[in-house]
Formats: C-alpha cells, sequence, structure tokens
C-alpha cells in the first residue's frame, strides 16, 4: 500500500510518496480502500502546523499521524469487531 506520508511541518516540498504497512482495523473501525480524495484547507493546516494552536492536536515539534487526508470515497475492506449489543 502507498501513501503521501510527512514527518516534519511545511510546504508540500516535505510530503513524500512511500509503502507502507496494511493497517488492521480495530475495534469498531473499518478500512476503506481508498479511490478518491479530496485535498482541503483542513489538510493544509495539518501540513504546515498552522495556525499553532492547532499543534495543541497534532503534535508541537511534529505531525503524530503522518498521513493527511480527512474527505475521502471507497469501498469498506475489512471490519473489526463491534462490541455493540443491539
Amino acid at each position: 500500500m502507498k501513501a503521501m506520508v510527512y514527518y516534519k511541518y511545511g510546504s508540500p516540498d516535505v510530503l513524500k510518496l512511500k509503502g507502507i504497512e496494511e493497517p488492521v482495523p480495530n475495534d469498531d473501525e473499518v478500512l476503506v480502500k481508498v479511490h478518491a480524495v479530496a485535498v482541503t484547507p483542513f489538510d493544509w493546516h495539518f501540513l504546515t502546523g498552522t495556525p499553532y494552536m492547532l499543534r495543541i492536536v497534532a503534535g508541537p515539534f511534529k505531525p503524530r499521524n503522518n498521513i493527511l487526508g480527512f474527505d475521502m470515497a471507497g469501498r469498506i475492506e475489512a471490519v473489526g469487531h463491534s462490541k455493540r449489543i443491539v
């Protein structure tokens, strides 16, 4: 699986295309095979680490989550175990 990753805040020049291990869904999560994504201002703010108050959530010196993306469309590939009782 490939993803655009970043390990420090900055311009789009810090993005790198890398092969990553396919994630396994945890409880109450799904794994989605992504077919399309949108690049939004939200992604830009996480990439640049601005405004600086955002770093409280994203990581003060480097990003906690190295993969950008909030809006996507795709197909569910796997489902984690659900603890919900109906």
